[in-house]
């Protein structure tokens, strides 16, 4: 299993990043957050999970190994695929995730895309007594440029339609927080607000 990966970063997007490891550049499917933290150019390091399907081998990357256990451990519970993880990592801070898990805090659960009251409770069931004490939450990382209003609105909508939401409902959540975040927010804050408000 490939536990790592140290490198430059090549290219960025929204939900990936690519590492260039050795002279090979290779995908990784990170949540927004991550993405968000790395700069091209920049020296990174991300804990890794390879995925191997009978027509696919898939990289995911993450800030660090904690971060990864939980995508691993969230997936032993039945219907949870990598894909779910993600989500779940992108709604919720690893420590948020944790709690909301081990408190059977089924609202939080139910914000995550894809996760109805069924599958949060199979949650809290079978990994409350798993997931351990969440750690303290370290303080999220500048994301460095900010971006002009049309590109960060382009780019959170995405990543909400691509955590389930419609373009419709994301363009009516990021209207709500448009005002509050100033005119050229980070797109990992902006992607954070917008998600509030859609889980009230």
């Amino acid at each position: 299993m490939i536990a790592s990966l140290a490198g430059v970063v090549a290219a960025v997007g929204l939900d990936h990043v690519v590492l260039d490891v050795g002279g090979v550049g290779l995908r990784l499917h990170v949540t927004p957050g991550t993405a968000g933290s790395l700069g091209t150019g920049s020296a990174a390091r991300l804990a890794t999970s390879l995925v191997v399907r009978e027509d696919s081998l898939t990289l995911y990357g993450f800030a660090d190994d904690g971060e990864r256990e939980l995508f691993e451990l969230v997936q032993t519970v039945s219907g949870v695929g990598p894909r779910l993880a993600l989500a779940m990592l992108a709604v919720h801070a690893p420590a948020a995730l944790r709690l909301a898990i081990s408190a059977g805090d089924l609202v939080a659960l139910t914000k995550i895309p894809g996760v109805g009251r069924k599958s949060a409770e199979r949650l809290v069931l079978e990994l409350r007594d798993k997931v351990g004490v969440a750690p303290a939450a370290p303080p999220a990382g500048d994301s460095g440029a900010a971006a002009p209003e049309a590109s960060w609105r382009g780019q959170v909508a995405q990543a909400l339609v691509g955590l389930g939401w419609n373009p419709r409902q994301a363009e009516s959540a990021l209207d709500a927080v448009a005002v509050d975040l100033g005119e050229h927010p980070e797109v990992a804050t902006a992607l954070r607000a917008a998600l509030r408000v859609l889980g009230r």
